[in-house]
């Protein structure tokens, strides 16, 4: 039976599939539409996408798109390790502006579910970091988004991999949360 842990904000839950092994290897369904239905969400998985970051303190994010491409995520790791951070950006929300962080790996064997209505990075804690994820709608570049990894209103407890951290160019000159004007409203 599949493992569901509920995170502090509302809506981001993680799942850990069984994996069943032998002699052989491993046996593991790791996606099941009738858990993620149990649980409530709503999400219709349109597409998967896949990366791979080769050094360690690669940032991904934070990243999001605006409606009507917003985007639910289920991420997973296929190899290695990531600390993977939502950001709930729904402006009247009583956790707005706040985070959860969760270290996925693909030897904890556990997925997170970043819904509608936050932002998503991940940093890499290792080498040779490969990552799966389904979302909910299509990649809408004029609808892409992005609040700074680094930003202090947000305090993100970044771990500590002692390198420093590898970012693209677009990642580097994001704004900040303060300068960030959300799409997303609380629907209480």
């Amino acid at each position: 039976m599949t493992q569901v842990h509920h995170h502090e904000l509302s809506g981001v839950i993680e799942f850990t599939p069984p994996k069943h092994g032998d002699h052989r290897g491993f046996f593991s369904e790791v996606f099941k539409q009738s858990v993620l239905d149990a649980e409530g969400v709503e999400a219709r998985w349109v597409q998967d996408n896949q990366s791979f970051s080769a050094q360690p303190g690669t940032v991904r994010g934070l990243h999001l798109q605006a409606p009507p491409f917003a985007q639910a995520k289920l991420i997973r790791v296929l190899r290695g390790a990531i600390f993977d951070v939502a950001v709930d950006i729904r402006r009247g929300s009583p956790t707005y502006g706040k985070w959860v962080g969760v270290e996925l790996s693909a030897e904890k064997w556990n997925q997170l579910l970043i819904p509608v209505g936050y932002a998503h990075g991940f940093m890499t804690l290792v080498p040779d970091c490969e990552i799966l994820y389904k979302v909910s709608a299509r990649y809408a570049p004029d609808e892409e988004m992005a609040i700074r990894w680094d930003d202090p209103d947000l305090a993100i407890a970044w771990p500590d991999v002692g390198v420093e951290p590898v970012l693209s160019g677009k990642d580097a000159v994001a704004p900040s949360f303060a300068e960030f004007n959300t799409p997303f409203f609380y629907q209480g």
